[in-house]
């Protein structure tokens, strides 16, 4: 945007010499613009950058953007990279496992910039096996860990991380436990049971041990939670570990466990729905738990996502992670869409959360692997038969590029007011400090117009019903150009004209110039 007018034969060549007049022009205020519009068959296509609005009017519908308003740091967005995730990878030829690897994790050009990964800590329901990384013959025990082997993740998720570590090497890794070995379970059988009091210490040493192999790998693992919906009984495998048990395994095995061992891999509990938040704080009412325990994981298959808000006013030195949201395979494109961005990248952010992760990375068009009893209907971000990776992508692809490749981890959440119809959420990025609006226009049909207010200026946009689209704004720079109109009515002054009365401008936009 011009804020001064160059003098009729400038050159902007020429030095400025010290006591000439300047004007200045603002060089890059603008929003660009990322789009996904299901009706319009846009799916994550950049737009024409918005420039600042002409008009002195502001509407009632406009989304302020306050970096002085400041909330927590971003680690990630991303996804669960399944053991059926790699495998489908893994099977892919070279040079199309590169391509699409690159896609996901690398943030040139189209691709989407994925920055936060789970694990699962041997298998999940999305595996083509069961499996644990110290399975023994009945009746044998291994409190030691001398016969703990990474083993069967050592055939594709593994590579497959390596892989992914070689485009980012800062992308941020959970590991997540389904269960643990089945003889340390009261009914030897990975669909639930319970965790043996006189092995608590064994399975705190399991831990130490997938962190330190996993280290050997060059694999770094950022944080563990202990047990994958703790409150689930039915799913294959699973464990059911209530808030006491939680409490007491932290505070007697693993947080000691972890101490000796000088493991720094964070602690999260819960790692569930958030109908039952309570449990995340009844475990940290407990002050020798609670000293181990970095912050609580959470899942939206039941409750409401501003439950998260009431664990961080009652604890709020500890932090919130959202870990898993699985989209159906009878679901709706449009409706997913909306709703996860929704309730997951704006609703679950301006309830404190740190991350925000969709389930699985890819299934095939027969939502496989899964174990017996396992989720089979789980539709992942990508679809992959063979080694051909289907398109258009999932919705859940979608969901998480509109948020990864633009807030970067270290990002901080920042303040914007919340619109009626416009669901949002504003960040700061840590180096360049642009700021990144994420809105859905969460009516189905009614397309919205509306403004933005970023860094004193107004941009008028608007998103058709179900649309998602984000924006980021930079300040620009400021070049300073030689006023040569001011410079020769200087040096040949002319009588002054009698000055107008300015145009009155109205409070309400005066702040925005």
């Amino acid at each position: 945007m011009v804020c001064g007018v160059l003098g009729k034969g400038a050159n902007p060549k020429r030095r400025t010499s010290i006591g000439e007049q300047t004007s200045v022009i603002s060089n890059g205020q603008q929003l660009d613009f990322w789009l996904t519009d299901p009706d319009a068959r846009v799916l994550f296509e950049q737009q024409p950058s918005i420039l600042p609005s002409n008009s002195k009017s502001i509407t009632n519908t406009i989304i302020t953007i306050n970096e002085n308003e400041t909330y927590q740091t971003i680690d990630g967005f991303g996804y669960t990279l399944t053991g059926g995730s790699a495998m489908h990878l893994f099977k892919l030829d070279t040079s199309t496992r590169a391509q699409i690897l690159r896609e996901l994790f690398d943030t040139n050009e189209n691709h989407i910039g994925v920055s936060y990964l789970r694990l699962s800590i041997g298998a999940s329901d999305l595996d083509e096996k069961v499996f644990s990384y110290n399975d023994l013959p009945d009746g044998q025990t291994d409190v030691n860990m001398a016969r703990f082997d990474l083993g069967y993740d050592r055939l594709y998720l593994i590579p497959v991380l390596k892989e992914i570590l070689a485009i980012n090497s800062q992308i941020k890794l959970l590991g997540s436990s389904w269960s643990p070995p089945t003889w340390m379970k009261t009914n030897k059988h990975s669909v639930n049971g319970t965790l043996e009091t006189q092995y608590y210490d064994a399975y705190a040493l399991y831990f130490v041990r997938y962190i330190e192999e996993m280290r050997k790998e060059g694999i770094k693992i950022d944080a563990i939670t202990i047990q994958n919906e703790p409150l689930n009984d039915h799913n294959n495998p699973s464990l059911s570990m209530f808030a006491p048990i939680q409490a007491q395994f932290i505070k007697q095995s693993l947080g000691p466990a972890f101490r000796r061992h000088s493991i720094n891999t964070k602690i999260i509990i819960y790692d569930h729905n958030a109908d039952h938040w309570n449990y995340s704080t009844s475990i940290l009412e407990d002050p020798d738990a609670k000293q181990y325990i970095d912050g609580s994981a959470f899942h939206l298959y039941g409750g409401t996502i501003d439950a998260l808000s009431y664990v961080h006013d009652q604890f709020p030195e500890k932090n919130l992670y959202f870990t898993e949201q699985y989209i159906g395979a009878s679901g709706d494109f449009k409706g997913d869409l909306v709703w996860h961005v929704k309730n997951l990248v704006v609703g679950a952010t301006r309830n404190w959360a740190r991350t925000v992760l969709e389930w699985n990375v890819a299934a095939d068009s027969n939502f496989k692997p899964h174990t017996p009893g396992g989720c089979s209907d789980c539709l992942g971000a990508l679809t992959i038969d063979g080694n051909v990776v289907r398109r258009p992508r999932n919705a859940a692809y979608y969901i998480i590029a509109h948020a990864a490749k633009f807030v970067r981890p270290n990002s901080t959440r920042i303040g914007s007011n919340m619109v009626a119809g416009l669901p949002n959420v504003a960040f700061q990025r840590p180096n360049d400090k642009k700021k990144v609006l994420i809105v859905v226009n969460d009516n189905d049909s009614t397309k919205q117009t509306f403004q933005i207010q970023c860094n004193d200026r107004v941009y008028d946009t608007s998103l058709n019903g179900g649309s998602v689209g984000t924006y980021i704004c930079s300040r620009g720079e400021k070049r300073i150009f030689p006023d040569f109109k001011s410079q020769k009515n200087s040096e040949n002054p002319k009588k002054p004209k009698k000055n107008k009365k300015p145009k009155k401008i109205p409070k309400s936009y005066s702040s925005f110039l």
